[in-house]
């Protein structure tokens, strides 16, 4: 009999990172304060880039690159590809730049308290 129902308050943020045990599915990847408005924060477990293009306006995708599979570097306006100059929307992950064929993949993320959630 754990208490499943009163959850996330007996739980600290930080120990849940990456662990997937969330009740959507999804993994905690960090606070949402971490991810600045008009630019974005990469992850490693899971491979995510979570951008925030205006407050309160969280995306996710797929933090490799369309191109040749290389893990992007950088996110300032845009999302940066190191490997060959590939360059991504924060908004919505299209191509603005360099060879990269297609988007970034999206993914799923909500905010669960102070938390990102990835699906």
């Amino acid at each position: 009999e754990t208490p499943a129902a009163s959850g996330s308050s007996d739980t600290p943020g930080g120990a849940t990172k990456g662990d997937g045990g969330t009740d959507g599915g999804g993994t905690v990847v960090g606070p949402a304060a971490d991810v600045p408005v008009g630019g974005g924060t990469i992850y490693e477990d899971p491979q995510v880039v979570v951008t925030q293009p205006m407050k309160g306006d969280f995306k996710a995708f797929s933090s490799i690159c369309t191109h040749s599979g290389c893990p992007v570097a950088a996110v300032t306006e845009t999302i940066n590809c190191n490997c060959h100059g590939s360059m991504y929307s924060i908004e919505d992950g299209s191509v603005l730049g360099g060879p990269a064929p297609n988007p970034l993949p999206a993914m799923e993320v909500s905010v669960d308290g102070s938390d990102l959630v990835v699906a």
